[in-house]
């Protein structure tokens, strides 16, 4: 048993024409959070604590779509939502709709910790930063000049943007095969071609256990380019785009409709308590058989050590290291 680390900066359909200059920063940027994770862990820092300082650090980087840098909704505003889970205790905390605070994983960190409630969200959730003093900024120091650009983009072609990959629904007639003498509407999600130019950059997260073998996951959002105010996620949602106990810890990340219907996060624990299978194991079936394809992927890491970092998009931003092991940073398969 040792102490293990994993992170994200999203998954999706990613080009391999990414620029060079924007892969270079994303993989600087993902080698910075894990170093600074392993020696928080070399020096014995608790798995509670690491999560939270990886995920700050990524939420302080706009090349990511999580706490400055988060992505806008329909009305050009920034709803940040965030999630942590304790595996030992199963306590957990979760935010979303934020607009002000610095970082969402520390607020949700204090929801865990000092208020009866797992969940707090807009009004109420900001409320709560400022009475416990967290860092807060005006909405706009949140909004950058490329999310900007991605919403004109966005809304000048209908389109939710989520993940790495760009979607748009339209309504198809199609026949009814209960009723073989009418014809129904059906929802059909288009994917256009990608831009390699105008990469897009979704939820980041970290999974850590400890060598105490402390399992902890953390993950933090902006949601998707052009959502629809109000909307949430999984990144909140605890068991779907995050779950830790005492088995293991992972932090998903894709399209979150998908994830929230197949409770991503808990069916990997699940999978491992019922079936008595090894985390590799239990991720494969997930990623391989429970998220449809193309929907997203996620990071893990199990209480005697394992980590396991697994997607069935194009891409997924990662990085992680195992005690007496080597980094492992990538994008693609």
């Amino acid at each position: 048993m040792g102490w293990g680390i994993a992170l994200h900066g999203g998954a999706g359909d990613i080009s391999k024409d990414l620029p060079r200059a924007r892969k270079e920063a994303v993989e600087a940027c993902l080698a910075q959070c894990l170093r600074l994770g392993v020696s928080a862990l070399e020096s014995s820092h608790a798995a509670l604590d690491v999560a939270e300082l990886v995920v700050k650090e990524l939420e302080a980087n706009p090349v990511f779509n999580a706490g400055r840098g988060s992505v806008l909704t329909t009305d050009g505003t920034v709803e940040m939502e965030a999630c942590i889970m304790d595996g030992p205790t199963m306590n957990c905390g979760a935010v979303s709709g934020l607009s002000t605070v610095v970082h969402p994983i520390s607020l949700a960190r204090l929801v865990m910790e000092r208020t009866p409630h797992i969940y707090l969200a807009f009004e109420g959730a900001e409320a709560f930063a400022r009475q416990q003093g967290l860092e807060t900024k005006e909405p706009s120091y949140f909004i950058t000049k490329e999310n900007q650009e991605r919403l004109a983009r966005a809304q000048e072609k209908s389109l939710v943007q989520l993940d790495h990959t760009v979607y748009s629904t339209t309504i198809i007639v199609a026949h009814n095969q209960d009723n073989p003498g009418q014809k129904k509407n059906v929802k059909q999600d288009i994917l256009p071609p990608t831009d390699p130019q105008k990469p897009e950059f979704e939820t980041v997260g970290c999974v850590v256990v400890d060598s105490k073998g402390n399992c902890v996951a953390a993950t933090s959002t902006g949601g998707l380019v052009n959502k629809m105010v109000g909307r949430i996620g999984d990144t909140p949602v605890v068991g779907a785009g995050n779950y830790a106990n005492h088995l293991c810890a992972v932090s998903a990340t894709g399209r979150g409709e998908a994830i929230i219907r197949a409770t991503v996060a808990r069916e990997v624990a699940a999978i491992m308590e019922y079936k008595k299978v090894p985390l590799d194991v239990a991720v494969e079936e997930v990623i391989g058989q429970r998220l449809p394809a193309g929907k997203g992927g996620l990071v893990a890491v199990s209480a005697t050590g394992d980590v396991v970092m697994a997607f069935n998009t194009t891409g997924m931003y990662r990085a992680s290291m195992k005690q007496g092991g080597t980094q492992e940073i990538g994008i693609w398969h």
